[in-house]
């Protein structure tokens, strides 16, 4: 099977290549290796020089998409700039690569009458449900909007009912809820997994739209101070500094191993007969960011407090795990890595890795500087 997969060079993308190597895919990897992700490197990932097809170059350039899709059965759309907060004001530069680069895709598809590609995948978010489904011990099942700031300024940062207004509880989110984005990041993940199932359907190819959880493991960008808290708590927890932790560290997350992820990827390019629509990608289960970080500050052993700040992002989230129903149902996906077990795999690694100074105070600043954090 010859597949390509753009942000190969990346985190899920160099994890999702090694695997298809293993199975015996013909392997093409599109990368532009931005710098915020990569610094000045533009190497592959260990164990993919050599062996992998290699083009660099940014999937906003048509010509380039249109090299790399030469002869290719299976395309997987890992590339776009990831982040929440940086999208409130970046809003041009996400425009630009997440949908614009996934038109230039489709576009490539389109117009070429020889095209043998028969399966997209897509990666998207959990990002796009907004918060996700609750439940109101009045009315059921409910689908809060955005939280008000005039209560988030109070430290008023879990949800109510739209209906009664009374505090209502997170439940598994699964795949026909109502999609709400509340981050423009969000909103172009919404985008590109509307073009990708439309066009699809259009064409006549198979095509998954992954709406991936929190996803972390070994291997994540220790320097990309606009995405990832296992990454930036490490670090900061690694040197002695104070962890931030924003609202009132009960906000919670579905953190999905890279190994999950990876084979729930896997299933679906793998997987037979035609199909076109949305999966939850990660593990039906939450964990609160205070959880997360005083396990990092355990494991290293080191100074550093955790202070609870109360501070929050417009844009954030409070609550979402997934519902993983249809990906059981449909192809037999089951989260194998327990979050500790992962948390301690992380860890390890990144310990073993150079120590790299990343300034995750200035990208606050920048949200600061806009009227777009608060605290």
């Amino acid at each position: 099977m010859k597949v390509l997969v753009t942000g190969g060079a990346g985190f899920i993308g160099g994890h999702l290549a090694a695997r298809l190597l293993r199975e015996g895919c013909d392997v093409t990897v599109l990368d532009n290796f931005s710098s915020k992700v990569h610094g000045g490197s533009k190497q592959l990932p260990l164990g993919l020089s050599g062996h992998v097809r290699l083009q660099i170059g940014d999937v906003r350039d048509q010509e380039a998409f249109g090299r790399a899709l030469e002869g290719q059965e299976v395309v997987v759309h890992l590339a776009a700039e990831t982040g929440t907060g940086q999208s409130m004001y970046e809003v041009a530069q996400y425009q630009e690569v997440n949908i614009g680069g996934t038109a230039r895709l489709i576009n490539s598809l389109v117009n070429n009458k020889h095209s043998r590609v028969r399966k997209l995948v897509v990666a998207s978010s959990r990002a796009v449900y907004g918060e996700g489904v609750h439940h109101c011990r009045t009315h059921g099942l409910v689908y809060p909007p955005a939280r008000k700031l005039e209560d988030m300024r109070a430290g008023h940062f879990e949800l109510c009912c739209p209906v009664c207004g009374e505090t209502c509880e997170p439940r598994p989110t699964a795949e026909d809820s109502p999609l709400q984005p509340v981050s423009f990041y969000a909103l172009t993940k919404q985008v590109q997994e509307q073009m990708v199932l439309m066009f699809a359907r259009v064409l006549g190819l198979s095509a998954f739209a992954l709406r991936y959880q929190n996803v972390y493991g070994p291997g994540q960008s220790l320097r990309n101070p606009y995405t990832g808290i296992f990454a930036i708590f490490a670090n900061q927890a690694r040197a002695g500094q104070l962890i931030n932790v924003f609202e009132d560290g009960l906000e919670s997350r579905d953190f999905v191993n890279i190994a999950d992820a990876v084979e729930a990827t896997w299933r679906c390019i793998a997987a037979e007969g035609p199909w076109v629509g949305a999966l939850n990608v990660g593990t039906g289960e939450r964990t609160t960011i205070m959880e997360v970080a005083r396990e990092i500050v355990r494991f290293f052993s080191g100074g550093s407090q955790v202070l609870v700040s109360g501070a929050f992002r417009k844009g954030d989230i409070r609550h979402n795990f997934a519902d993983l129903t249809r990906a059981r149902e449909l192809i037999g996906f089951e989260p194998r890595r327990r979050l500790r077990e992962g948390v301690r795999e992380f860890l390890d690694w990144a310990a073993s890795q150079k120590a790299c100074t990343v300034n995750y105070e200035s990208s606050l600043q920048e949200m600061r500087d806009r009227g777009l954090m608060n605290g």
